[in-house]
Formats: C-alpha cells, sequence, structure tokens
C-alpha cells in the first residue's frame, strides 16, 4: 500500500537460514539488502523462512506440539526397562520385592489423590520435574552448552568450584533440594515446575544444548525465573532472586534471563494442550518411577470439597453452552430452541 519496504520481493531470493552453533543463536537477526529489476529496497526477511517444517517441528519440538513425545519420558525409559527387567528377575527367583507401597480402594475405602491438571500437587509435581532434570543429565547425548550457564564461569556461591564438577553428574536428591528451596523461597506454584519445564526442553531444542553438570544449576535458574514471570500474576523479581542465592548479583541474573530469552526465540507461550501433556507424561514417569502420588482416604470433608470443584466446574460449562447457543440464535430469532420431557422406562 504504498511503502517501499517490503518482507515478500521475490521467493527465490530469500535467504535460507544456514545450521548454526549455539553461541551463533545469541546473533541478533540482521536485515539484508536486495537488488530488484527497478530499484534497491531494504530486504527484511519473510517469516516463513523461519518456520520449521511441520514434520520437523512433531519430531523436534515437543515443548510446542502436544502431539510430539516429550524428550525427558524417552530418556528415561532405558532406566526404566532396566528396573523391569531386575523386578522380573526378582519375581522368578522368589525374592521379596518388599511391602506394598500402593494403596488400592475397596469397598469401604477409597482412596484418591488431590493432584488434577488444573492443581497440581506441589510436593509431587517438584519430585517428579527434578527427576525429569535427572534423566535429561544422566541420558544426555553430549556435553555442549553456553558459557553463560556454565557454574565455572559464573559461580552461584563464592564456595570454589571443585576442578571435576563437570563430570560428576548429581543426584536426584541434590536437584530436588535445590529446586525445591527455590520453590519454598519464592512461593512458586506447582504450574510454574511444569512450565519449567516446558522451557527447559525448549531451550536445549532450540539452542541444540545439553543440560550437564558443569551447567544444570544456571538453566534450571533460568526456566525456574521465566516461568515465574509468564505464570504467577506477581512474579518474584531478579533482585528477589538474590536474596535466596547470597552470592549472585542482578547484573548477573538480568544478563542471564536475556539470553534465555534469545535462545528461547522469545517463544513463551505454552499452550493448555502441550501443558496437559506434560502433567500426565509426569505422571506416567513417576509411576514408572514408584514416586506414586500421596493418596489419603476419602472423608466427608473431602468428598465435600469434590462435589464442590465439579459444581463449580459444571456452572462454567453450562455458561459457556448458553454463550455459545446465544450467538448461534439468527438475527431474525426464526428458529428458537424447543425442549420436551424426556420419558423414562
Amino acid at each position: 500500500m504504498g511503502n517501499t519496504v517490503t518482507c515478500c520481493v521475490s521467493p527465490e531470493s530469500s535467504p535460507k537460514l544456514p545450521s548454526r552453533q549455539p553461541a551463533e543463536r545469541l546473533e541478533e537477526f540482521q536485515t539484508s539488502t536486495e537488488v530488484s529489476d527497478d530499484n534497491t529496497v531494504p530486504y527484511l526477511q519473510h517469516i516463513s523462512d523461519r518456520e520449521v517444517p511441520d514434520d520437523l517441528a512433531l519430531e523436534s519440538n515437543p515443548s510446542d506440539h502436544a502431539r510430539a513425545s516429550t524428550i525427558f519420558l524417552s530418556k528415561s525409559q532405558t532406566d526404566v526397562r532396566d528396573k523391569r527387567k531386575s523386578n522380573h528377575i526378582n519375581h522368578i527367583s522368589h525374592i521379596s520385592p518388599g511391602p506394598l507401597s500402593k494403596k488400592y480402594s475397596s469397598c469401604s475405602t477409597i482412596f484418591i489423590d488431590d493432584s488434577t491438571v488444573s492443581q497440581p500437587n506441589l510436593k509431587s509435581t517438584i519430585k517428579c520435574v527434578t527427576l525429569a532434570i535427572y534423566y535429561h543429565i544422566k541420558n544426555r547425548d553430549s556435553d555442549r552448552s553456553l558459557d553463560i550457564f556454565d557454574e565455572k564461569l559464573h559461580p552461584l556461591s563464592r564456595e570454589p568450584v571443585a576442578d571435576d564438577y563437570a563430570r560428576i553428574d548429581p543426584e536426584h536428591k541434590l536437584i530436588y533440594r535445590f529446586v525445591r528451596t527455590l520453590f519454598s523461597a519464592a512461593q512458586l506454584t506447582a504450574e510454574c515446575a511444569i512450565v519449567t519445564l516446558v522451557y527447559l526442553e525448549r531451550l536445549l531444542t532450540y539452542a541444540e544444548m545439553d543440560i550437564c553438570p558443569a551447567n544444570w544449576k544456571r538453566i534450571v535458574l533460568g526456566a525456574i525465573l521465566l516461568a515465574s514471570k509468564v505464570w504467577d500474576d506477581q512474579a518474584v523479581w531478579n533482585v528477589d532472586y538474590c536474596q535466596i542465592l547470597k552470592d549472585i548479583t542482578v547484573e548477573d541474573m538480568n544478563e542471564m534471563e536475556r539470553q534465555f530469552l534469545e535462545l528461547l526465540q522469545f517463544n513463551i507461550n505454552v499452550p493448555a494442550s502441550v501443558y496437559a501433556k506434560y502433567y500426565f507424561d509426569l505422571r506416567q514417569l513417576a509411576d514408572d518411577n514408584n514416586l506414586s502420588f500421596p493418596l489419603e482416604p476419602l472423608n466427608n470433608q473431602r468428598a465435600q470439597k469434590l462435589e464442590a470443584i465439579s459444581r463449580l466446574c459444571e456452572d462454567k460449562y453450562k455458561e459457556l453452552s448458553r454463550a455459545a447457543m446465544r450467538r448461534s440464535f439468527s438475527a431474525d430469532n426464526l428458529i428458537g430452541i424447543r425442549r420436551s420431557n424426556a420419558v423414562l422406562s
């Protein structure tokens, strides 16, 4: 419409982005100039040149597509198969596996857990998320990393980092204590933990890097920082994390957040379908590793609570149905709604 700048000069002249190393992904996209037949105009890269084909996106971007399987669940399958094989051998050898850890409902007692996709259990969710991070580190392909996440170059405490810090994999308990401390001090929610895992896998996919002993703390900290700002209405400021981690500076936190966002290409959107997929895959991970969610017997108080939640969801559904019905009416209201009493026989 009269502008001289266009993003579609010619399909043939659109430059294709070569495969880049992780460090090069921090560079900003630069506009180039293209010479047309008539005149010279600044060239802006078309957005389609940056989009990933659907087939590749489904395979490599589980944090963006609900149909793609999560990375942490696939990395945990090797250990899960070994555990199942060991349990099978113990069963054949008539070795008692120990007391039963699961509770089962009966006619007189019903056991349920309070964790739902909309209101997950905080402690259990953090255990599952940290277990997913543990499998990411243990079954990583290589040690690709960036300097901004290296704990040797950017330590989180004044204590000297051990020389073999990059060779010893952290235990699950160590990862859990680190994440649990941050969530307790910042008063973060369980939903934030799930979004943290989504951002972590998105970073590993977009930046083509690995989470390893040398960088796992700073990657997890950056993902928590970003997830808390996106998810929570009252986000924790960077200076507040400096009160939790006494020896880190605000400038370091700001720089890590900036580079984290650039590596994500500022894609912080988490669709509801992706969130639900990660929640149920975390429950599957918990079941495979005997990390059962806490089960409590159903009493009158909990039954009333469940009934209230169900009634609230039912009322919301009715309101949405009425709104959709009103929108479907014709302008002249020629077609009305006819209701008839049901005949029960």
